[in-house]
């Protein structure tokens, strides 16, 4: 909590008064100590504005005297304060808002401001991300590291991790935070490979880091040397108790072009997902991008907010697009003052095609359209029986649940009694082999494929 003036000077009037009363020479306490008063409490220091250097000189130089107003100063506030003795001419340098040296490195990257997690919409789809996101911000280092965030694009990964840096330097100020993408980090490193940067050692760079913050870590594909690069920095900043954040479009065990040793740092720690938004999530980073530009929700109607959300559901930025074209059509085409469903309908209709409303399939409905296809049960397909059309049937779901949800391998392992994601990597694989040569199995899951769209 801030200590205001008032504050500080009661609590200076009140150290003065103990040093005067111990000091057996009173034209001592006149001369050097009368008529100094606090200039500012920063932290744990406290900057004293003395009369003169002289004044500064003398406390600084008798050992007992300076003693016994740190005594005093501890008395009263019951605190280790610090104290600096200055003068006016000091004020101006005192005050200076310390920089930090700039690096070679890295120089247009920082966090943005405006991605907190004030404005971040939970739901759902996200909830356990930012649990996660927030158990690691109380205390960077020293669990879950590192947090891997994957989802597909423009669900609000860089938003979640942004959010997660200002977080940490809002209540770690002193922590040294840094956000980059994967592409920033191949270039400066391509530089520094080169010798274009030879001021200061790439990797000694990096070790001063103590949160490490990196978007779309996929592009390190087939970037063997920087990926060699990036796996020694990974491997210094976890043994140094120093947190990392990824963040990818898919999980670590899918991502392909990177060595096992890296994938198997990044499953180290805690993989969590962000799915798409519900429709009432949805809804809600609406209203919160309208009261972001400045707009009055109750000039928005209702219906029109659950139409663009049902509409346009894909990711959000797919929404933010849609809700611009509304902002831009009403104050710049027609000027209306009320946005209704009609208005909406007329300023996303001309450009953007208007999805009809369709049934969205659920894992449960596939495994049941194999099953029945099969004239199989729902747990006979989950469990781990391994009879031969069983076993096919439980495959098919698997590739079906891929290939037509685009479910993580991870996801769909848990639908299956809890097999694990090479397992079903390799189910996947094989249905994908047996479709190039066998027509009955084709014709099998096309049939499947037509009743689910019934």
């Amino acid at each position: 909590m801030a200590i205001s003036l008032d504050q500080q000077n009661q609590i200076w009037n009140a150290v003065l008064e103990r040093v005067s009363n111990r000091i057996q020479d009173r034209h001592v306490f006149d001369s050097f100590f009368a008529d100094t008063k606090v200039h500012k409490i920063e932290g744990n220091k406290i900057y004293i504005l003395a009369s003169s250097a002289l004044a500064i000189q003398f406390i600084q130089k008798d050992v007992q005297t300076k003693e016994l107003v740190k005594e005093c100063l501890n008395d009263v506030t019951q605190s280790d304060f610090e104290i600096e003795f200055i003068t006016k001419n000091e004020i101006v340098n005192v005050d200076l808002p310390k920089q930090e040296a700039k690096s070679p490195f890295f120089q247009s990257y920082s966090l943005n401001p405006k991605y907190t997690f004030d404005n971040y919409v939970v739901g759902d789809s996200n909830r356990e991300a930012v649990q996660a996101a927030l158990f690691i911000g109380r205390n960077p280092g020293t669990s879950f590291n590192p947090l891997f965030i994957y989802s597909k694009t423009g669900l609000g990964k860089t938003h979640l991790i942004h959010a997660l840096g200002n977080y940490i330097k809002a209540n770690n100020p002193s922590k040294k935070v840094l956000y980059i993408t994967t592409d920033a980090f191949i270039d400066e490193f391509i530089k520094y490979s080169r010798g274009d940067q030879q001021t200061e050692s790439f990797k000694d760079f990096m070790k001063t880091i103590d949160v490490l913050l990196v978007d779309d870590i996929q592009f390190l594909s087939e970037k063997v040397k920087t990926s060699e690069m990036f796996f020694n920095i990974f491997n210094i900043l976890v043994n140094s108790n120093k947190q990392i954040i990824l963040t990818s479009d898919r999980h670590p065990n899918e991502l392909k072009g990177l060595e096992d040793r890296l994938v198997s740092r990044f499953n180290s720690g805690l993989s969590v997902s962000i799915n798409t938004p519900d429709t009432n999530t949805m809804i809600q980073i609406l209203k919160n991008k309208i009261e972001a530009n400045g707009l009055d929700l109750n000039d928005f109607d209702e219906d029109g907010l659950i139409f663009l959300a049902e509409n346009f559901n894909r990711n959000v930025r797919e929404l933010e697009s849609a809700l611009n074209k509304v902002i831009f059509y009403t104050i710049n085409v027609r000027h209306f003052d009320s946005i209704d469903l009609n208005t909406i309908k007329e300023a996303v209709g001309g450009s953007v095609i208007i999805k009809d409303k369709k049934h969205e399939l659920t894992p449960d409905e596939i495994i049941d359209a194999v099953g029945d296809f099969y004239h199989l049960s729902d747990s006979q397909i989950r469990s781990k029986v391994r009879t031969s059309q069983i076993a096919l049937a439980r495959q098919i779901s698997m590739y079906l649940l891929r290939n037509m949800l685009n479910m993580p391998f991870v996801q769909i392992g848990k639908a299956f009694s809890g097999r694990d994601h090479s397992t079903v990597m390799s189910s996947v694989e094989k249905i994908e082999t047996m479709l190039k040569v066998d027509n009955q199995l084709s014709t099998a899951i096309s049939q499947i494929k037509k009743n689910l769209k019934q």
